[in-house]
């Protein structure tokens, strides 16, 4: 079944595509006459912003059950970039197979629209049957921190994004067809504008200092930018992308914005522990992909029940 864009995404993409344009001109302008210091790094990120876009569009056009095989790849790629990053026991081997197996299993309940076993599988199911495997292995040291790193690799990077993925499978709502198509776009733009809206301000603006221990160049300034932008524009879009009222686009906005911000600084925080500066360089100008599903680890889960628990 191929899966038909509703006509406001269609616009928005378009809108997408201008602005990226004109940044993509006024960056190579820019890059003429100033050469500010970062200004290969604002042309990175551009040109990252255009395979994101594009990759959206695709992701869009096409059956719906190859976008939720796209997430699933994007949660496995996810995950294993984790595991480079996280100490694991050599013991554990036959341990993580089990949990790589779990991904395929997620996003077919995600997939089919099977709400119990998707809410449950990997907080219940796989949460017990992962220490169950490893008590068979019959290696006590490091028992609790190996199980602890498994299972939160598997709740942020495939069951949070999983979210996303069945999103695609909520049935209309009146008055809006293709609601999760809709409703998934609605998301994702507001968590990237929330992102930009953070960098953008930290870099220019961003004055006092927040959670400076857990990342150096982060304000109070950029925070309140973000969350407040993200409000407006959550208010702004709504009547296109949503059935919400105002009263619950500003709620999803709030929810957004906030927790947008504690999923960057949660992620950035596990790096730290881990000893790393940042995840692996998936992305060009972007760093590893856990950098650019750190907010949407947070924000999925959240605004899909919320949507869920008032029109579902």
């Amino acid at each position: 079944m191929t899966l038909r864009m509703p006509e406001p995404v269609f616009a928005a993409l378009g809108v997408a595509v201008a602005l990226l344009v004109i940044a993509t001109v006024g960056a190579s302008v820019s890059s003429r006459i100033r050469r500010p210091l970062r200004d290969a790094e604002v042309r990175l990120r551009i040109r990252m912003w255009w395979y994101i876009v594009g990759g959206f569009f695709m992701a869009l056009v096409f059956d719906r059950r190859l976008s939720v095989v796209a997430l699933g790849l994007v949660s496995f790629v996810a995950f294993k970039e984790f595991l480079t990053l996280a100490p694991t026991r050599r013991a554990d081997s036959k341990v993580l197979l089990w949990a790589y197996l779990a991904i395929p299993v997620q996003y077919f309940w995600a997939g089919s629209g099977v709400y119990g076993m998707f809410s449950v599988f990997i907080p219940v199911y796989v949460f017990l049957l992962l220490p169950m495997r490893m008590v068979l292995i019959g290696e006590t040291h490091g028992f609790l921190r190996a199980v602890g790193v498994i299972h939160w690799g598997l709740m942020t990077t495939v069951f949070c994004v999983s979210h996303l993925a069945f999103m695609l499978a909520l049935p209309d709502l009146p008055g809006l067809k293709n609601s999760g198509v809709s409703l998934l776009f609605y998301l994702v733009v507001l968590t990237q504008l929330n992102d930009t809206a953070h960098y953008l301000v930290n870099r220019r603006f961003g004055r006092h200092a927040v959670l400076a221990t857990v990342r150096p160049g982060l304000s109070v300034e950029g925070m309140l930018a973000g969350t407040g932008l993200t409000m407006l524009a959550a208010v702004a879009l709504a009547p296109w992308f949503t059935p919400f009222t105002w009263l619950q686009a500003i709620t999803a906005g709030l929810m957004i914005g906030v927790f947008g911000f504690i999923g960057f600084v949660a992620t950035t925080a596990v790096e730290r522990d881990l000893g790393v500066s940042e995840s692996r360089h998936f992305l060009p100008g972007h760093g590893g992909l856990l950098e650019r599903l750190d907010s949407l680890m947070f924000t999925a889960p959240l605004f899909f029940h919320f949507v869920y628990d008032q029109f579902y």
